[in-house]
């Protein structure tokens, strides 16, 4: 099948998360032999964030890294018909321009393919007026990740069916690198996040990782003067951007992680962690987490992961997993027990499937869960 997913950038992560998921489930599907082509901005803000700071070198790192990815820009002249005209499945993320995402609607209504509109932001709860402007009704399907974010679609009645197809691991390239020693204690990897979790990086990265005198590093961009110096006071060495291909032997150089959601999604969208969390429970490395509401029952809290309700609790988890060696052992074996069995890149692969059917998509129905066969 021919899937052509609208993204803000597949070439770029600068501060842009979902690129990690939309290039996970894209190389799933080159993987399995379908055609897939990234369509993104040729001006988009994380593009130009991403060659202003890193210059040319960072694309032809993401042609390097993900060589099976294709990734066509486009511009005000861009012939979206054509390439439209020539696909099966359709894919329209949230960041992509309202009056494209309306004249994508719009070609569906004399095009035989099957169109998803993916949203993986807060603006469905945060800014309700913006997502009500958006032209859905030539839609086929929307995908959400999450069920809050579903019963909000619901609610408000965008869109014709609504599914909950939450993030996953690209468990390809997220998994533990055995033959790398860690030399330090904590890494966190994470953007600075406007203020949408200033407070939180203070009381759950910065302060415990100075009381506990933590050696480690610090990736992100957008940190202001101010959270620098803070974190140069802990001893956190601040080394910047991250390409997300090489996230995995960060983790591996390093004793342990954590998570820290943003403010909406932990006050508005419970049952939601960051795609980061996945992630590092793929790459076999223990994880502490400042607080969120796992409603749906992704993980097994106490089991996979640790919970931090404060600042003080966060202090306490991470000396004891850096002092108890069976202790972070068991953390790392169960989180990527449970990423290998249901939160893999392949799992979402096989739920896309079964929506596309939902949706009407004959050549759907026939495609075997690659799970199942696994099994």
């Amino acid at each position: 099948m021919r899937f052509l997913f609208y993204t803000h950038s597949a070439v770029s992560d600068w501060n842009h998360g979902n690129a990690h998921f939309q290039r996970g489930i894209m190389r799933e599907l080159a993987a399995r032999g379908h055609e897939v082509v990234a369509l993104e901005p040729t001006d988009g803000w994380s593009r130009s964030n991403l060659l202003a700071q890193q210059g040319p070198f960072a694309v032809e790192r993401f042609r390097k890294d993900f060589p099976e990815l294709m990734a066509v820009t486009y511009g005000p002249a861009f012939e979206h018909e054509a390439w439209l005209a020539g696909a099966d499945i359709v894919i329209v993320h949230e960041w992509t321009e309202k009056d494209l995402v309306a004249r994508i609607g719009q070609a569906r209504a004399y095009c035989n393919f099957t169109l998803l509109f993916h949203d993986t932001h807060h603006r469905a709860v945060s800014a309700t007026q913006a997502i009500a402007a958006l032209q859905l009704d030539h839609y086929d399907g929307v995908l959400v990740f999450g069920e809050v974010l579903r019963e909000s679609y619901l609610r408000a009645g965008w869109g014709k069916r609504v599914f909950t197809w939450h993030e996953a691991a690209d468990d390809r390239l997220f998994k533990p690198c055995p033959e790398i020693d860690p030399v330090s204690d904590l890494v966190w990897i994470g953007n600075w996040g406007d203020d949408e979790r200033s407070a939180e990086i203070a009381e759950f990265l910065i302060q415990p990782a100075s009381a506990l005198r933590l050696s480690g590093t610090v990736h992100g961009v957008r940190y202001p003067p101010d959270a620098l110096t803070a974190l140069a006071d802990t001893g956190l060495r601040y080394e910047g951007w991250i390409a997300n291909a090489d996230v995995p032997k960060a983790f591996a150089r390093h004793r342990v992680t954590m998570h820290i959601p943003r403010r909406p999604y932990r006050e508005s969208l419970p049952g939601i962690p960051t795609i980061r969390m996945f992630e590092a429970l793929a790459c076999g490395i223990p994880l502490v987490s400042a607080p969120w509401s796992d409603v749906e029952g992704l993980f097994r809290a106490g089991t996979d992961f640790l919970f931090a309700r404060n600042g003080a609790e966060m202090r306490g988890h991470l000396h004891d997993v850096l002092n108890d060696s069976q202790l972070a052992q068991a953390l790392a074996a169960s989180g990527l027990e449970t990423i290998l069995a249901r939160h893999t890149c392949r799992h979402r692969a096989d739920e896309l499937f079964a929506i596309l059917a939902a949706c009407g998509n004959r050549d759907a129905t026939e495609i075997k869960p690659a799970t199942e066969a696994a099994a």
